[in-house]
């Protein structure tokens, strides 16, 4: 059975245009795997934790050094950690935020991006240890961007700049997940901002073709 993990950050609930497109991708992906399993984690409903002392200390510490507190400290993030280690293809579904993610997806990624379980030092840099799987971003932004996405089909609409796209891109890179897709769907706060089916069938087309689940 193939698993996915759909993180989804938007607050709007049922007007959100990012919740709409993820679930549209979800809906292709049960078309060709009708036995899909689907994990939800809701960033808006069940917002983590911005990290604390306690974490801190914990996570620059090496396992067999941790004690009974520490562990209570990263329970939540082994929670997270193992969502992500057991889907085949994790789904990120986001508003932007001030040019880059809200910051619950911020507390999500600080939760999973930690030293000795989900990335390891090295003299040359930080050195992944989840195994690779394809990683879908579909972020909706108010405005239009001057920066392109490499790998992406983008046109100049705008004069904002996206951290968000580079942001999640290198920064799962650092735990294994390389395989990034990242669909922009932009001037969505404009009046009268239209349909995004056919703009998601678009990139649908283009992108779930190619994944190996």
């Amino acid at each position: 059975m193939i698993r996915i993990l759909h993180v989804s950050a938007s607050t709007r609930e049922a007007s959100s245009r990012s919740r709409m497109a993820a679930d549209m991708v979800l809906a292709r992906l049960r078309e060709s795997h009708p036995s899909l399993d689907i994990v939800e984690r809701d960033l808006a409903t069940r917002p983590p934790p911005h990290l604390d002392a306690g974490f801190v200390e914990a996570t620059v510490l090496p396992p067999v050094a941790h004690t009974e507190r520490h562990a209570h400290s990263l329970a939540l993030s082994e929670t997270l950690i193992r969502e992500l280690e057991l889907a085949d293809l994790v789904l990120i579904s986001t508003p932007m935020h001030n040019f880059t993610v809200p910051s619950a997806l911020k507390a999500w990624v600080d939760h999973v991006v930690r030293p000795y379980r989900t990335f390891q030092l090295s003299p040359g840099g930080k050195i992944g240890l989840l195994r690779a799987r394809p990683v879908l971003v579909i972020s909706a932004c108010g405005g239009g961007f001057l920066d392109d996405i490499p790998g992406e089909t983008c046109r100049k609409t705008g004069q904002q700049r996206d951290f968000l796209s580079s942001y999640l891109r290198y920064v799962l890179a650092i735990i294994g997940l390389t395989q990034v897709r990242v669909l922009r769907l932009e001037h969505q706060n404009a009046p009268g901002a239209g349909d995004i089916t056919d703009e998601i069938n678009s990139w649908a087309d283009q992108v779930l073709d190619q994944l190996e689940l």
